[in-house]
C-alpha cells in the first residue's frame, strides 16, 4: 500500500484459494504470462491473497464486487485505490476476450488508462462503494421486539417452498450440500413432531449419499454438484463440508436409526483420518480437484478399465455395474462417475440377486478399486491447517464419538484440539493459520467461536475439566474481542488491523457465519457457566435477527438451530459420580438425537468441577449411588438414580 501511495498506482487484488480451479486457470494463462505480467507490473501493485487465510479482506472486497456486478465467485479480481478502497471488480477474466468477457490485458489497459485520465470519477466510484460496503447491524436501532412466537413455523414454510422433490435438497443446480438447514429440519422433525420436516431431510440425505457427490469409494463429499442430481461435482473436498456433513448424516442416524447413515459418518471420518490429517493431529484444508491438470481425473472410470479391474474377482460384474449406474460412453466427459440412482434393494431384484449378495459383491469391488485408484496422482492438497474448519471438524468428531461410542473418533477430536490449542494460541492469542511450522494472522471472529464450540462438545463427551477451561477461556476472549454493544460481534478482534471496512457477516453460507457460532457458544456456556449476560447477548442478536432468519432462512440455517436450542427451553443436566459410576446413566443420556440439552459431571473425586461449572453446586449423590439431576432455567426435577427414571424425566 504504501508502494502504491508513493508511484501513484492502483492495485490488482487476486483472491482466492488453493483448491480453486479457475483460480489456477488464470494463475497460469495470465500471471505467469510474461506479456501479461509486464503489463501489470508497468500499471499495477499487485497482490494476492488466500480468502482462507485472510477472510476479513475476502468479505470485504466480495461485497464489493457484489455489489457491482450482481454476483461473486473466486477468483476474485478487485482493482483499488492505493488506500484500498475498491472500485471495480470481477471474477475470473479470459486470457482472450469470449463469450462476452473482456480479456485481462484489456481489462488492465482500460483502467489503468481511466485511472490516469479520469481520476475523479474513480475517486467518486471508490467512495460510493466503499459506503456501500461499511453497513453493520446496529443493536441500538432495532426495535429489539421481534418476536420468536411463530418463527420457526414460518422457516418452516419458507424452506418447504424451496424444497426440490425429485432429488432432494432445495432450489436448483447448482447443488450444494445443505447440511445446517438439514440439522434444522431435524430439529423441528425433534421437537415439534413435523414428519413433513424429517421427509425432507432423510429424503436430501438418501439422494446426496448415493450421487456422485459423494465419493463412492473413499467417502467424503465433494464440494457440490453442478446438477440436479447430485451426481457430477466440483470435485475438490473441503474440510468444512465433511465436518457439517458428518454432523447431518450424524443426526440423521440418531433420529432413525438407518444403518446407512452410521455407515457415511464412518466412512466421512475415515476419509478425514486418511486424506486430511496432520501427523501431529491436525487437520489440513483441502484436496484439489484436479490431478494431473484435469479436473476429476483420480475419481472417475471407464466402462473398460472397471471391467478389467474386476473380471476376475465380482461373479455378478455387470449387477455391480448397474448398482452404480455404469453405462455405454459414461456419464462425465466420456467416462462413468460412480453413483447409486437406483434403490439397492430394485437393482438387486432385476438383477435376480438377494439384496445381501448384491452388496457383498459391490463392497468386494469397491475394495478392489479403491486399492487400484490408490495408485493413480492423487489431486493437489492444501495443507494450511486453519483453526475454525478444525472446530468445526472437532464438534462433529466429538459428537460421533459419544454418538457411536467410538475411541478411534474421540482420539481424533483430542488430537487435533491439542494440536490447535498447542501450536495456534501464540502469547495468550488465537492464531487464523498454521503452515510449515508457522502460525500466522490473528483468528477472527469464526476461530473462536468454531473452537470453543468444538472444546465444549469435547468436554461433554470426556468430562475433562482441561476441555471446558479453554472453552470457558476462548468464549470470553471472544466477548472481549469481537462483541460490540451497538453492532454485536463483528469477524474482526478491536485491535485488527485497519481495514476499508470493518467486516461483519450474520448469514451462514458453505460455514455458519461467526454470529452464528458465537450464539451457540454463548447459550451453552450461559448455562453450565451462569453468565447470565452472555445469555442476554445472544438473545439480542436472536431478536434483531428473527425476522431475517424468517424471510431468509436458508441463509439463517445454523443461526436458526440456536433460535431452536433457546425455544426448547434446553434441559440441564447434572450427573453425579465418576465416570464409570454413572455409565447407565449416561447412556441414557445420549440416546437418540437430543439436541436441546447440556451435561456436566461432578466426580466426588474432582470438586473442582463445582467451581467451575456452578450447575453442579450443591448435587450429593442419593444414598451413595451416581444420581442424575434434570433441570429447566435452574429449576430441577427430584434427582434420580434409576436410568429408566431418567429416561422418564428427558422425555420431551
Amino acid at each position: 500500500f504504501a508502494r502504491a501511495a508513493a508511484e501513484d498506482k492502483p492495485i490488482f487484488l487476486s483472491i482466492g484459494y488453493s483448491a480453486c480451479h479457475w483460480c489456477h486457470v488464470m494463475e497460469h494463462e495470465s500471471f505467469e504470462d510474461p506479456e501479461t505480467a509486464a503489463l501489470m507490473n508497468e500499471h499495477y501493485i499487485n497482490i494476492k491473497v488466500d480468502r482462507e487465510e485472510r477472510p476479513d479482506v475476502d468479505a470485504i472486497y466480495m461485497n464489493a464486487v457484489q455489489a457491482l456486478t450482481g454476483s461473486g465467485g473466486w477468483p476474485m479480481s478487485v482493482f483499488l485505490m492505493p488506500d484500498g478502497r475498491p472500485f471495480y471488480g470481477g471474477t475470473y477474466f479470459p486470457k482472450e476476450p469470449r463469450y462476452g468477457m473482456p480479456s485481462f490485458r484489456q481489462v488492465l489497459t482500460q483502467l489503468a488508462a481511466v485511472y490516469r485520465e479520469n481520476r475523479g470519477d474513480v475517486e467518486e466510484n471508490a467512495a460510493r462503494l466503499t459506503e456501500a460496503i461499511s453497513g453493520r447491524l446496529s443493536l441500538v436501532k432495532s426495535d429489539g421486539a421481534a418476536a420468536y412466537d411463530g418463527a420457526l413455523d414460518i422457516v418452516f414454510q419458507g424452506i418447504a417452498q424451496t424444497f426440490e422433490p425429485e432429488w432432494g435438497g432445495f432450489g436448483t443446480a447448482p447443488k450444494f450440500p445443505p447440511a445446517m438447514t438439514i440439522e434444522l429440519l431435524l430439529r423441528m422433525a425433534h421437537r415439534k413432531g413435523w414428519q413433513r420436516a424429517l421427509d425432507m431431510a432423510t429424503f436430501t440425505l438418501d439422494k446426496m449419499m448415493r450421487g456422485g457427490m459423494y465419493d463412492q469409494l473413499g467417502g467424503g463429499f465433494h464440494r457440490y454438484s453442478v446438477d440436479d442430481r447430485w451426481l457430477v461435482p466440483h470435485f475438490e473436498k473441503m474440510l468444512y463440508d465433511n465436518a457439517l456433513l458428518m454432523r447431518a448424516y450424524l443426526y440423521g442416524w440418531q433420529m432413525t436409526g438407518s444403518a446407512d447413515y452410521r455407515r457415511i459418518v464412518e466412512e466421512i471420518a475415515a476419509y478425514v483420518r486418511r486424506e486430511m490429517t496432520s501427523p501431529e493431529g491436525g487437520f489440513y484444508s483441502t484436496q484439489d480437484a484436479d490431478s494431473e491438470g484435469e479436473e476429476g481425473k483420480f475419481f472417475v472410470w471407464s466402462e473398460a478399465e472397471l471391467r478389467a479391474a474386476l473380471a476376475a474377482e465380482v461373479n455378478h460384474l455387470d449387477a455391480v455395474l448397474d448398482y452404480w449406474a455404469v453405462e455405454e460412453g459414461g456419464n462425465f466427459e466420456g467416462h462413468s462417475i460412480l453413483w447409486v440412482p437406483d434403490a439397492p434393494a430394485d437393482v438387486a431384484e432385476r438383477n435376480n440377486l438377494s439384496l445381501e449378495d448384491l452388496l457383498a459383491e459391490v463392497a468386494k469391488a469397491r475394495e478392489i478399486l479403491f486399492t487400484l485408484r490408490e495408485q493413480r496422482v492423487k489431486p493437489g492438497r492444501d495443507e494450511k491447517i486453519l483453526t475454525a474448519w478444525n472446530g468445526l471438524m472437532i464438534v462433529s468428531l466429538a459428537q460421533a464419538a459419544r454418538a457411536l461410542d467410538d475411541m478411534q473418533l474421540l482420539r481424533m477430536a483430542m488430537d487435533a484440539a491439542d494440536f490447535v490449542v498447542g501450536h495456534l494460541m501464540v502469547d495468550g492469542r488465537l492464531r487464523r493459520s498454521h503452515k510449515d511450522g508457522q502460525a500466522k494472522f490473528n483468528a477472527y471472529l469464526e476461530d473462536y467461536a468454531f473452537l470453543a464450540e468444538g472444546l465444549l462438545e469435547l468436554y461433554q463427551t470426556t468430562f475433562d475439566l482441561r476441555w471446558f477451561r479453554q472453552a470457558l477461556a476462548l468464549t470470553e476472549a471472544m466477548v472481549e474481542l469481537f462483541w460490540d454493544e451497538d453492532a454485536g460481534f463483528y469477524d474482526t478482534s478491536h485491535d485488527h488491523e485497519e481495514l476499508v471496512a470493518r467486516p461483519q457477516d450474520v448469514t451462514d453460507n458453505a460455514t455458519p457465519a461467526g454470529n452464528s457460532a458465537a450464539v451457540a457458544v454463548l447459550v451453552r456456556m450461559a448455562i453450565l457457566a451462569n453468565r447470565p449476560e452472555w445469555a442476554a447477548r445472544a438473545d439480542r442478536l436472536l431478536r434483531h435477527l428473527a425476522r431475517p432468519i424468517q424471510g431468509y432462512p436458508r441463509a439463517f440455517g445454523y443461526l436458526a438451530s440456536q433460535l431452536d436450542f433457546v425455544l426448547s427451553e434446553p434441559q440441564e443436566i447434572a450427573l453425579v459420580g465418576s465416570l464409570t459410576e454413572v455409565g447407565p446413566l449416561l447412556a441414557v443420556v445420549r440416546e437418540g438425537f437430543r439436541p436441546n440439552q447440556v451435561v456436566a459431571l461432578l466426580d466426588p473425586d474432582e470438586p473442582e468441577a463445582a467451581e467451575l461449572i456452578p450447575l453442579l453446586n450443591d448435587r450429593p449423590r442419593v444414598e451413595g449411588r451416581a444420581t442424575a439431576y434434570v433441570c429447566r432455567n435452574y429449576a430441577c426435577k427430584l434427582p434420580v438414580t434409576d436410568p429408566e427414571a431418567l429416561r422418564k424425566q428427558l422425555q420431551p
